[in-house]
């Protein structure tokens, strides 16, 4: 499978995911800790890539969106964006709100599927 289909799968099958430096237990870089900080806060399940741990993503991922750096924070299979714009959203209460939606979203049409 083709790097950007893989990225393109992992973004559309989950409600939200972090493609980060290091993981949300161990991160990497300040940038990345403070983003995945913000997710965690919103109380939901998100999914996370270690960037470092797949260098053909970490090649890749910036082409996907055309956002150049990381982390990158996916919603319903669209970038948000990366740390600064996710703390703002924290701070104005629309960050909860997102993750929340599309969490609950996704739980609704796996049971409407099943």
């Amino acid at each position: 499978m083709d790097v950007l289909d893989r990225i393109r799968e992992q973004v559309e099958s989950h409600p939200v995911v972090i493609y980060m430096k290091g993981t949300p237990q161990f991160p990497q870089c300040g940038f990345s800790a403070r983003a995945a900080e913000a997710l965690k806060s919103c109380g939901e399940n998100f999914a996370y890539v270690n960037v470092l741990s797949d260098p053909e993503i970490f090649e890749n991922l910036p082409r996907f969106a055309n956002w150049p750096t990381f982390p990158q924070v996916y919603i319903n299979g669209e970038l948000i964006g990366g740390c600064d714009i996710t703390l703002e959203l924290k701070a104005s209460g629309e960050l909860e709100k997102m993750v929340k939606e599309a969490v609950q979203g996704a739980a609704a049409a796996g049971e409407a599927e099943g």
